[in-house]
């Protein structure tokens, strides 16, 4: 028994981390680009699986769909990275809370990656435009990862 209570410190300080990385990509005020070190797996699929409290056959289902590629071991273990997580948080709203089914989130995540690229092609801080694409894209953001529900602005 001693053993369980060491184990769930240890997901905690995980979880943690992996929010705050979580976090800091999202509150970057230049276009949301993971570092190398934010790509790098680190976690294997039971933790990952712990983190988002999924069925590691959901994360498996899921890669086989194509919405997730984790990286691979040598011995072929499954790392997520802390974009990996943040990616499966999104999809995860997406089925429990919009209810939208794997075609669904397979459009609605090829949008936002589009939709990131064209951010990325903007250059920054160029003019009213820019400033108000940045907002709304934020807005999206938030939407799709649960922050905030759909609101219309009123002119």
């Amino acid at each position: 028994m001693q053993q369980a209570t060491t184990a769930c410190p240890t997901l905690a300080a995980l979880e943690d981390e992996a929010h705050g990385q979580r976090e800091a990509l999202l509150t970057k005020s230049e276009s949301v680009v993971p570092t190398p070190a934010e790509q790098a797996g680190v976690y294997i699929i039971s933790v990952a699986a712990r983190m988002l409290a999924m069925h590691p056959q959901t994360l498996r289902k899921y890669e086989r769909f194509g919405l997730i590629r984790p990286s691979r071991t040598d011995g072929m273990l499954r790392l997520y990275s802390a974009e990996d997580i943040m990616r499966l948080r999104m999809i995860k709203h997406l089925v429990d809370e919009l209810r939208l089914n794997l075609a669904g989130v397979e459009t609605v995540m090829g949008l936002v990656e589009r939709l990131e690229s064209f951010r990325q092609r903007i250059a920054p801080g160029t003019g009213s435009v820019a400033r108000a694409f940045e907002r709304e894209m934020q807005a999206i953001f938030d939407i799709l990862q649960g922050h905030a529900r759909a609101e219309r602005e009123t002119p």
